[in-house]
């Protein structure tokens, strides 16, 4: 693949990847998070499974390891995002953002040792570059007495997402990426029912209208599909440090469709901290880069 066409798509999951946090918003305006999310990832499911299947991408002579990818998909998906949303209710975006820009720092810091990657000093600088630039970005939007329990729930969602992270790459199963993305989010989509039936959510909290339609629409077609597909082509291609420094790229691109989507106030001087935040990738990932050659 071409330096340019990558880019590309880095590119392109970014955006859809950021689109997720003002999106989120006005979904738990008019629905319940655990069980929107569950059914989100449940009719994602059915079309990536059912799309595999049709084209014959689940008959090439290897034995699926269903049970292992819904496993995954509770550690990339129900957890990460379950968590995330309960703590969206009554958090700060600046805190969740930061506590969220953790991780990766932890699977950098994690790779070496579990998956045996590198972690030489363009990559540790790198890090803390992304993350002082993400801290930046939202420092204005933290408020004075944060919700305890708001901030457990995501940080267990960072935390899983880390080791959902680890996990497949060291799995790495080397499956089709609609098998793989499909089975994680039917086993992510029965996880979250199952929880929302214990928080005792229900359809009557549903609001129905457009805002429903459109989040739904586009949490599964550009979120659920389209950008986990590029996540795990992403996670696939490259070390799970460099894939995962990409995260720090969506405090400032959040930032901006917060400001696009819901009116939120945006002071340009916050948006300085993309100029660390970019650095800090090109370090992050240049390394890997450079010794996958000179091992090549």
């Amino acid at each position: 693949m071409s330096r340019p066409l990558y880019l590309l798509l880095v590119l392109v999951f970014c955006l859809t990847w950021s689109s997720a946090f003002p999106t989120a918003k006005l979904a738990i305006s008019v629905a319940p998070p655990l069980m929107f999310l569950g059914l989100r990832f449940l009719f994602a499911a059915v079309l990536l499974v059912g799309f595999a299947f049709a084209t014959g991408r689940t008959s090439n002579g290897r034995r699926i390891p269903w049970l292992i990818l819904m496993g995954l998909g509770v550690f990339n998906f129900a957890f990460y995002q379950g968590m995330a949303w309960l703590g969206m209710r009554t958090m700060s975006g600046g805190l969740t953002t930061i506590i969220t820009s953790l991780n990766p720092v932890l699977v950098s810091v994690l790779a070496a040792p579990v998956l045996g990657e590198s972690l030489g000093w363009r990559k540790c600088v790198g890090l803390l570059l992304g993350f002082v630039g993400a801290v930046f970005v939202v420092r204005n939007r933290i408020t004075i007495g944060e919700d305890m329990s708001g901030i457990v729930y995501v940080f267990i969602g960072m935390l899983s997402l880390t080791i959902g992270t680890l996990l497949t790459k060291r799995l790495s199963p080397g499956l089709d990426l609609f098998v793989m993305v499909g089975a994680q989010q039917a086993g992510a989509g029965l996880t979250l029912l199952a929880g929302a039936a214990v928080m005792g959510e229900s359809f009557s909290q549903f609001v129905l209208g457009p805002t429903l339609l459109a989040t739904t629409l586009w949490f599964v077609f550009v979120i659920s599909i389209a950008s986990f597909l590029l996540w795990f082509f992403l996670l696939r291609r490259g070390s799970a440090a460099s894939a995962s420094s990409l995260h720090f790229l969506m405090p400032p691109l959040g930032l901006l469709m917060s400001w696009a989507l819901l009116g939120e106030k945006l002071n340009p001087l916050d948006l300085l901290g993309v100029i660390p935040v970019a650095l800090g990738i090109w370090l992050a990932t240049t390394e890997a880069v450079s010794s996958k050659r000179s091992t090549s």
